[in-house]
């Protein structure tokens, strides 16, 4: 493998002229007034920064917090909070606490009552933090009845859901940093891994079983075989290199130049990221929900993905998503394009990485 190859579940709705509201405007309640006299500091946060902060005070304050997202122009950490108690502990840790409405157990709640009552094919719904509500997306083929049962299930659920519609078509980018081929099918290699002292590289689930052999273009030699692959509900797969491949820990950035890959890192909502893949190469975007449900039809239901409004492509699936030295997801599926714009969802690579036992390397 070449020097530059290497690579490029939880979310709401991505922006775009593709996008129409079908829902009501959002609503949710806004700091107390002691939020501005409170005399304490904000801490000034990258999104790494602001996202362990968030996986800290996660913990603390268990049912007490309602989401978190970073605020990209303030670079603080925004946390929703159900009470005055929480939201002293947000601020002494130097976060940003915003009282809101709805609760995470409601919108867990919430979430379940959409798994039991609209499981529909072209569906997703996600944790929207800054709405404090759970953003529900219907493509273009959910209609008619399908549609009518959606909006009664989200009207049913009152301030704590609101309906989308995409103009484009949920689905898995089968076909896309570096072009990886098997079985005459292409995607993207997402990050080289070590596990166990061996060289290993991880992609999406979807592009291919357990077994299959994957080389660097189409009919060229063997370069690895998947040995662990997941999907649906999980998108990730685990290939051991075979050979000699040079697996340097880097995302092609499609310019002659590469980004270096130290760490795993979690997504927040707000967060600059990056996406490299094979078939429309490096675009730039945020992340705009997490812990994402989305269902691409036949069965193919897939849970804790982070949603973006990065455009992809078929053949971009497995690719890196990235923010600067940090991995953060791999290309899983969504509807729109590059031309057009869209909603994208990437797996979480910090889970692939537990799951396999595996380490960025």
């Amino acid at each position: 493998m070449k020097h530059r190859r290497i690579s490029k579940k939880r979310a709401a709705m991505a922006t775009g002229a593709v996008v129409a509201l079908i829902g009501a405007g959002v609503t949710f309640q806004t700091a107390n007034a002691s939020e501005e006299s409170a005399k304490v500091t904000v801490k000034v946060l990258d999104a790494t920064a602001a996202g362990n902060l968030a996986s800290t005070l996660s913990q603390d304050l268990g049912g007490d917090t309602a989401g978190a997202y970073y605020d990209a122009k303030a670079k603080a950490l925004v946390v929703n909070v159900v009470d005055e108690d929480a939201a002293r502990t947000v601020r002494e840790a130097g976060g940003k606490a915003r009282i809101v409405q709805n609760t995470l157990a409601e919108l867990t709640s919430a979430r379940q009552t959409l798994t039991d009552r609209a499981t529909i094919p072209g569906t997703s719904w996600a944790t929207d933090p800054v709405t404090n509500k759970l953003i529900v997306t219907a493509d273009r083929t959910v209609k008619g009845a399908q549609l009518a049962k959606l909006q009664g299930v989200v009207e049913g659920l009152g301030e704590k859901a609101e309906l989308r519609k995409s103009a484009g078509e949920f689905k898995p980018f089968i076909a896309g940093g570096d072009a990886i081929h098997s079985g005459g099918g292409r995607c993207s290699l997402g990050f080289n891994v070590v596990k166990g002292g061996e060289p290993h590289f991880i992609t999406a689930g979807h592009c291919g079983d357990a077994g299959s052999k994957w080389a660097e273009s189409g009919g060229g030699p063997e370069i690895g075989t998947m040995v662990d692959s997941q999907f649906p509900e999980n998108d990730f797969a685990l290939v051991k290199y075979d050979g000699d491949t040079e697996h340097p820990s880097a995302v092609n950035l499609y310019d002659g130049g590469s980004q270096d890959i130290t760490k795993a890192g979690e997504a927040t909502v707000g967060m600059q990221v990056t996406r490299s893949g094979s078939t429309t190469q490096v675009h730039d975007g945020e992340v705009t929900g997490l812990d994402a449900t989305v269902n691409y039809g036949n069965g193919q239901i897939v849970n804790g993905l982070i949603q973006t409004n990065v455009c992809a492509e078929p053949g971009d699936s497995g690719g890196s998503l990235f923010s600067g030295d940090t991995a953060i997801g791999l290309t899983s599926g969504g509807s729109g394009d590059c031309s057009s714009g869209g909603e994208t969802f990437f797996q979480p690579v910090t889970e692939a990485l537990e799951v396999f036992g595996a380490e960025i390397g």
